[in-house]
């Protein structure tokens, strides 16, 4: 007997028994409203940790190489990945633990648990309730929403095979998002806009775009990438954590030569040079500033000059800036004057240090 063929029985007992534990712990957030948040959140955490070594070796058998769920280095294994194929492939396994998610929609966590657990199995289990189904890809949307948000504040990639899964394999293939009501593939295509960015999937802006449902009111919202900016730009407003507001401001150099309405483009310029003023109400910082600065630089580069102009009038009005700018000036200057040198000197070197030609 093959050591893949022995390792099956166990694989499938180990996931069973996950299974069963995921069931059981529902069963006890049901049974004691008083603890309900706090189990709730507990396994929420618990299928959302990584993969262990002593679980790979039950899950995969020697033979397989243990691929991560995502071509980007920072994806991780985790629990919900196996568990989210593992009820695919053994859907008899899902009803009951869905039966106590239902009962429990409107508590915290709920929703997470959902999206992490039946994100797959959503799309590839037939489902003939019109209502259910609309129930279910909404839940989907919400939970998803609130992981990529956990991302977000923690500025870690845990989440990022499901956002994945989400775009490439159902926002970018009809068979599957058709299975679901316009209004959740709707809502589906706001939500990968907001954080496509994020999770560095940029590459599939074009494709992404191309696939863009109809929206009722698009005669006043504009085309695909007047929807896909307007979103965007609200997700930059609501950022806070300085990394993650940094790498989108990094990553919107993919809005260069785009298409969009003139109200399209005052929203992002507006949003854009509200991050190059110093003081509230959003407090950038000046790493901040400097990269709001280039990304409307290279994105709207007629005017430029005159930006920075009027800019610099205001800056001139609030005093109590003055002794920062003129330190920050003088650092600048400094470093170039040392770096001009170190390159000079290094330049010398080499030309001194290389060997005639005889």
């Amino acid at each position: 007997m093959t050591t893949g063929a022995q390792s099956a029985p166990r694989r499938v007992g180990y996931l069973d028994a996950l299974s069963q534990a995921i069931h059981k712990k529902l069963q006890q957030a049901m049974a004691n409203s008083s603890q309900r948040r706090n189990l709730l959140q507990e396994l929420f955490a618990d299928i959302a940790l990584e993969v262990d070594d002593r679980a790979k070796d039950i899950i995969f058998s020697k033979d397989e190489v243990v691929i991560s769920p995502s071509n980007n280095g920072d994806s991780l294994l985790c629990f919900y990945d196996v568990l989210a194929d593992y009820f695919v492939r053994m859907p008899e396994s899902t009803k009951p633990i869905l039966d106590l998610i239902v009962q429990l929609w409107s508590q915290s966590f709920a929703s997470h648990i959902f999206a992490l657990l039946f994100h797959k199995w959503l799309f590839e289990v037939q489902l003939d309730n019109p209502e259910v189904l609309l129930r279910y890809s909404s839940a989907l949307v919400q939970g998803a929403t609130n992981v990529f948000w956990i991302d977000i504040q923690s500025n870690t990639r845990r989440f990022q095979s499901l956002f994945h899964y989400l775009l490439e394999d159902v926002a970018l293939d009809n068979s599957r998002l058709n299975k679901i009501p316009v209004q959740a593939q709707r809502d589906m295509y706001l939500l990968l806009s907001r954080f496509i960015l994020f999770y560095n999937s940029a590459d599939k802006m074009e494709s992404f775009l191309k696939q863009c449902p109809d929206f009722p009111n698009a005669i006043f919202v504009g085309g695909p990438a007047d929807i896909f900016v307007t979103e965007l730009t609200d997700q930059l407003q609501k950022l806070k954590v300085e990394p993650v507001l940094l790498h989108y401001l990094k990553e919107i150099k993919i809005l260069q030569g785009m298409e969009l309405r003139l109200a399209t483009v005052t929203r992002l310029k507006t949003c854009l040079y509200s991050f190059t003023s110093p003081g509230g109400p959003l407090y950038p910082t000046r790493t901040v500033r400097h990269a709001a600065w280039e990304a409307l630089d290279l994105l709207f580069p007629v005017g430029q000059y005159l930006r920075h102009l009027i800019s610099l009038f205001f800056r001139l009005l609030y005093p109590w800036y003055w002794p920062s700018s003129c330190w920050n000036f003088v650092v600048s200057c400094v470093k170039a004057v040392f770096m001009y040198l170190w390159m000079f000197i290094l330049s010398l070197w080499e030309k001194f240090a290389k060997p005639k030609a005889s």
